[in-house]
């Protein structure tokens, strides 16, 4: 079965090797937002040949490619998923370093407003919320 994403690189013309495919399918099954070794570790599951060099050009490639978006949450690995037709914003904790996604129609509402108070049409952003768990102790 073709994944999201290899069919993503197929529609852009990308040539698609084994290796990218693994990569893809890696990318569109994950649940999270991997950084490259998590990548390589999961890649490397389906077939040992793959090497961390491969993960690093096949996800440039379709960073390029606008296939998959980069993130950086502040804990010095780059992080990545597949670019998504729904916005969503991101909670990140960090003290555990789990991604949380969420769409929060009173905080769009926000950011369109200060825009155009600030004499601006909003067409984009990029909302990254950091905290910690509330039951715990600090």
């Amino acid at each position: 079965m073709t994944s999201r994403l290899e069919q993503l690189c197929q529609e852009k013309g990308m040539k698609m090797t084994e290796q990218r495919r693994v990569i893809a399918r890696v990318l569109s099954d994950a649940a999270d937002h991997p950084d490259v070794e998590e990548v390589h570790r999961r890649a490397s599951e389906i077939d040992p040949r793959i090497s961390i060099a491969t993960v690093y050009r096949t996800l440039r490639l379709f960073e390029e490619s606008e296939i998959i978006e980069k993130h950086d949450f502040g804990d010095g690995r780059a992080r990545y998923e597949e670019i998504s037709d729904e916005h969503h914003d991101h909670l990140i904790d960090v003290k555990s370093g789990k991604v949380i996604e969420f769409f929060n129609k009173e905080i769009e509402k926000l950011q369109e407003r200060v825009a155009s108070e600030l004499g601006y049409r909003l067409v984009g952003h990029r909302l990254e919320l950091y905290g910690i768990p509330l039951d715990k102790k600090d």
